[in-house]
């Protein structure tokens, strides 16, 4: 019997249908990765697997005694609390029971309290979530609000992981790790001894993880066993048949027309089996869901810079006694394209930052070069303004848009991003964090700009925009 399941499940988002009379199943022991456009409703669809949020209509059924866990794709952790602690509060519900038996407080049922604390293992629970943050390297001590990015996700990691979930559901989880943290990721996953879900978008994680590919495509789900490489093979022979399905409807459907056109035939008695089946094409062609288009990008150029971008010489930075950059010395010329990679915290932002001149550095000598024009595109996304719409956010107070040398309506350049006209006028908020990157993304290239910075660019945006 499988642990979760999803029957005829609707949901729709304005008029956007997200899950169109869709099931799902979940088994026992299968590692499911679940991909699919930006918007396309992913995160939606594993809150309502969670229990976490509800669909429109449909059923959801969980095998009795089933533990599910969800880690969001920005965990909500206490900042003030130790990573103890905030570990601790995915077993605040077995820490209330042992506490509520500990009590002794007159009229409880001290005997199903046993039952009920022996049932989660919750007399030791100091012990589980020392055992836990062993295994997750993470030191018990530490002040959440000191944690990188990365280092928070392997907090909320931790605080699923505890509850011991025979079902574990992840929501970008390789978003802000670094290269070995994602590789302890996949050792983790794939030694796990429930079933896990997981939406990503990177090729080698799913590869390496996933033992299903679930794709929600237009509002329906659809199954690939294997990997993510399997996967892209079964892809493309399924839309290499709808293809030839197509354009074989296509075909009958216009001699069809051609044929009513003529009226007086058409108007017998023994044709009104022939005039409903060219009914039934119309609404099957009508129906069809077409496959949704490629981002289009074009980057604005600005005036040449000058030949160095930036030099740097002994350059060193500290917050506190932590030294983040030790006498870095390095050169950046024009044309050059730099990869900043290292651990979860080292300080790659921070020297980003001292590139750019938005820190100063304690020490050394940093040189800008001449004529610069940045676009920043920022790990913490600060420059969103959520209550503006998509046109005003892309070119406020105007409909027009300068691309290089090239003037764009702001709704075409939009659908260029594969935001319809539709959504124009929608705020900033009712998008997905994949659709505000990929919003960003567009602010970003219609900008004239010689030196592109990218911090965490790739963080939430779908597998084709990412090839892009």
């Amino acid at each position: 019997m499988a642990l979760i399941t999803l029957l005829n499940a609707q949901l729709a988002f304005g008029h956007v249908a997200l899950l169109d009379h869709t099931t799902f199943s979940l088994e026992s022991g299968e590692r499911i990765g679940l991909i699919g456009r930006n918007g396309a409703g992913k995160s939606s669809l594993l809150k309502i697997l969670g229990g976490l949020a509800h669909f429109d209509d449909g059923a959801r059924h969980v095998q009795q005694g089933v533990r599910i866990a969800y880690v969001a794709q920005e965990p909500d952790l206490d900042l003030a609390a130790s990573i103890f602690e905030a570990t601790s509060q995915g077993l605040s519900e077995v820490i209330a029971l042992r506490e509520q038996y500990l009590s002794g407080a007159e009229g409880l049922d001290l005997d199903a309290l046993q039952t009920q604390i022996e049932a989660y293992d919750a007399w030791n629970w100091e012990q589980r979530v020392e055992e836990t943050l062993q295994r997750l390297h993470l030191d018990p001590a530490g002040r959440v609000g000191n944690l990188s990015g990365g280092t928070k996700k392997r907090v909320a990691l931790a605080q699923a992981l505890v509850t011991r979930p025979d079902a574990l559901l992840l929501d970008e989880p390789t978003n802000h790790l670094d290269l070995d943290s994602i590789e302890w990721l996949e050792d983790l996953l794939v030694e796990f001894p429930g079933s896990v879900v997981t939406i990503s978008h990177d090729r080698a994680f799913l590869d390496r993880v996933a033992t299903r590919i679930v794709e929600l495509d237009r509002g329906q789900l659809r199954s690939y066993p294997g990997n993510f490489a399997q996967y892209l093979l079964q892809k493309q022979e399924q839309l290499a048949q709808e293809e030839t399905i197509a354009a074989k409807a296509d075909k009958l459907l216009a001699q069809e027309e051609i044929w009513v056109r003529k009226g007086v035939e058409a108007r017998r008695t023994r044709s009104q089996s022939r005039i409903s089946r060219l009914e039934a094409l119309r609404s099957s062609r009508a129906a069809r869901r077409e496959t949704l288009g490629s981002v289009k990008m074009d980057l604005a150029s600005g005036a040449p810079s000058g030949k160095i971008v930036a030099e740097l010489e002994g350059v060193f930075k500290a917050f506190g006694d932590k030294a983040v950059v030790r006498n870095f010395t390095g050169t950046i010329l024009r044309g050059d394209k730099v990869g900043l990679i290292g651990p979860n915290g080292a300080g790659k932002t921070t020297l980003l930052k001292l590139i750019l001149g938005e820190l100063q550095a304690d020490s050394g000598r940093l040189r800008q070069g001449a004529n610069l024009e940045v676009a920043y595109f920022d790990q913490m996304r600060h420059a969103i303004d959520l209550d503006a719409t998509l046109e005003d956010f892309i070119s406020p107070g105007s409909e027009w848009i300068e691309i290089g040398k090239q003037r764009k309506h702001v709704k075409s350049y939009l659908g260029d991003f594969l935001f319809s006209p539709a959504r124009a006028h929608s705020p900033v908020r009712s998008l997905s964090g994949g659709e505000r990157n990929r919003l960003l993304l567009a602010r970003l290239f219609a900008r004239p700009a010689n030196v592109l910075v990218l911090d965490e660019p790739t963080n939430d945006l779908d597998i084709e925009t990412l090839d892009l």
